[in-house]
């Protein structure tokens, strides 16, 4: 009898231990929500909020509580660019072409920020996003506001002469919001705007 009840105290005692080291083990990888796969975005672990801003647009100002609700995409650049500028809206514009098409309520968003607030005005900035797709959203600052935005994304600027004028040096990478709109992750170029599409879209379907 003695060695029946010290079989079965053996047998729970290592039942309990399984528990304890599956929980410790995998108890995370069995609760938790397993990320999305993406092709070319890259999500940091932690979100981190944005300093509090109101950025200037053609229909008045635009604060975080405007970009709420769904993914953005923000793009740093100027109208006067010669190359890198107009190519990354025109690849855009094709991840925004297959964005329209979802029926998705929360649809991913582009913001094409301009750092050259001295020649770029609201509007001028509007019609010029505007020529490559509609529903880019537009905004600029003025300084200090444009450099703290900018630097809570990871995205850097600088003015450079040239000759008579000028022209900005800036970063061609691209900032993630999520729908809190806390700074979520970057997309590196060079740029694949099926894939960055589909992540966004992927995104919107799989809260993080």
């Amino acid at each position: 009898m003695k060695k029946k009840i010290l079989a079965i105290l053996v047998v729970a005692a290592a039942a309990g231990l399984g528990l304890s080291l599956s929980q410790r083990y995998f108890g995370d990888r069995v609760t938790a929500t397993p990320a999305p796969k993406l092709q070319t975005a890259n999500i940091i672990d932690t979100p981190r909020a944005l300093p509090a801003f109101s950025l200037q647009t053609a229909g008045g100002t635009l604060s975080a509580e405007n970009l709420k609700g769904s993914w953005t995409v923000v793009f740093v650049g100027f109208t006067h660019c010669p190359d890198v500028c107009p190519t990354t809206l025109t690849e855009m514009a094709q991840a925004q072409a297959i964005w329209a098409k979802s029926d998705l309520p929360n649809k991913p968003k582009l913001l094409f920020l301009s750092i050259d607030p001295e020649r770029d005005s609201p509007e001028a900035l509007a019609e010029y996003a505007a020529f490559f797709n509609k529903d880019t959203l537009t905004a600029t600052a003025g300084e200090p506001q444009l450099g703290e935005f900018t630097r809570a994304l990871g995205l850097v600027y600088m003015k450079v002469p040239q000759g008579d004028t000028y022209t900005m040096d800036h970063s061609s990478t691209l900032a993630l919001l999520n729908p809190n709109a806390e700074f979520a992750g970057i997309i590196r170029p060079p740029l694949d705007p099926q894939a960055i599409a589909r992540d966004l879209l992927t995104l919107s379907k799989n809260p993080l």
